[in-house]
């Protein structure tokens, strides 16, 4: 994924969006992500991914950068997926679901 890449598809916020929020606000909780324009307030489909950039961010700065972000349409079609399968329903204007 990359940084211009929504993250969270339900309010159309980026990667940029959530790491500079981490880098700037320090947020103490990962639930204070959803102060970055209410990622992870939608479907619940990028909660885990908001998990882990934050989990990264506590980490120590030489660290290996998160990678492990699947590519834009390998992450679209999961949450399609995730969505069909009753995970969570996406707010009126969100990405729609392939």
């Amino acid at each position: 994924m990359e940084l211009d890449d929504e993250l969270c598809l339900c309010f159309h916020v980026s990667r940029r969006k959530v790491e500079n929020f981490i880098r700037i606000e320090r947020p103490r909780r990962v639930g204070q992500l959803a102060e970055c324009f209410g990622a992870g307030t939608g479907c619940g489909w990028c909660r885990p991914f908001l998990q882990r950039l934050f989990d990264k961010a506590q980490q120590p700065a030489d660290a290996a950068p998160a990678d492990d972000l699947p590519s834009a349409a390998e992450y679209a079609h999961s949450r399609s997926d995730f969505v069909r399968a009753g995970g969570g329903t996406p707010p009126p204007g969100a990405t729609p679901i392939e």
